[in-house]
């Protein structure tokens, strides 16, 4: 159980009432939060007049980041752009639940930020899970110091199926002509080398994609580890590519990754996962090396709308 206060919520107590005043007082403020965040790893802003794409894009503007597109992404996740900088969440079927994972750890690209918004919560269920990876981590290393080694010495390969056209019932069913921002097979190949993959393609035109070696462990700016990975969410929830669903994520040298450890991973994180519980207009700002985030089921005949915006340090 969490006994921290994680997420910080942040509450419009002065009463802002339209976006005009809310990017002004974010002007003066954005920082504060910024520094909080560093620290807590997550923030949640409930209350404030946030009810558009566009409205939710000027707000993670106002904390400058930089951007870091959908298109630019290595995301294997289907998702529909509403502005140039957000995006949908998943459109992953409802009742598929989404397991803790950093966004795209499984590749050599991934965002610093992200940031959420609700539009327009779920009638039953729909949270959104958020798990303190710096924390996983130290009682993982704790608890099992030699699996939390060979983590960190080995660090990981992923293989990825990518369909030839999106599969829209799957939670990683981008083509690979989105997922690599290309149009042909030789231009896959040509991008798949420069970023050091290794690939096969099968039968139905689809890809099989293996990542090179990528961290399991990354360090943080204030000295602490976090487990910065997919291990839960491909032991939890990703399909087998046929030849195994073992295969899928080896440790950096190709040897199989012990089941108990994953079995053990999960179960620690079930400690210090918190669920945010989404209101329509909130926001959360997440620090994506420091929090893993997941979705819960949901169902109801009101449609749940969670989008976000990637973000880069400057």
């Amino acid at each position: 159980m969490t006994d921290w206060h994680f997420p910080i919520v942040v509450e419009n107590h002065t009463g802002l009432k339209d976006m005009a005043g809310v990017l002004t007082w974010l002007s003066t403020e954005s920082n504060g939060f910024k520094n909080q965040l560093a620290t807590s790893g997550a923030v949640l802003f409930r209350g404030f007049p946030v009810k558009t794409a566009e409205d939710f894009d000027a707000f993670a503007s106002a904390f400058g980041y930089g951007d870091f597109s959908y298109q630019e992404s290595l995301s294997n996740a289907v998702r529909i752009n509403h502005t140039a900088r957000v995006f949908s969440a998943n459109e992953a079927p409802p009742d598929i639940e989404i397991f803790l994972h950093h966004e795209m750890a499984q590749t050599p690209i991934s965002p610093e930020k992200i940031f959420f918004c609700c539009l327009s919560a779920a009638e039953k269920g729909g949270a959104t899970p958020v798990c303190r990876s710096d924390l996983l981590y130290a009682t993982f290393k704790e608890r099992y110091p030699d699996w939390a080694r060979l983590f960190a010495s080995l660090g990981l390969k992923y293989m990825m199926q990518m369909p030839a056209g999106a599969d829209l019932t799957s939670g990683q069913g981008r083509s690979w002509r989105s997922t690599l921002s290309v149009e042909t097979v030789s231009e896959a190949e040509q991008r798949l080398a420069t970023l050091g993959y290794t690939w096969q393609w099968q039968e139905d035109e689809s890809l099989v994609t293996r990542t090179p070696v990528l961290q399991a462990v990354k360090a943080l700016p204030d000295g602490s580890e976090s487990f910065y990975n997919q291990l839960i969410a491909a032991h939890l929830g990703w399909k087998s590519t046929g030849s195994g669903k073992s295969d899928m994520l080896t440790f950096g040298n190709g040897d199989a990754i012990p089941e108990a450890s994953l079995t053990a991973l999960a179960s620690i994180a079930a400690e210090f996962t918190v669920p945010v519980m989404w209101q329509n207009s909130d926001v959360a700002l997440v620090d994506n090396h420091r929090v893993m985030h997941g979705r819960y089921p949901y169902s109801g005949s009101r449609k749940r709308a969670v989008i976000v915006c990637l973000a880069r340090e400057q």
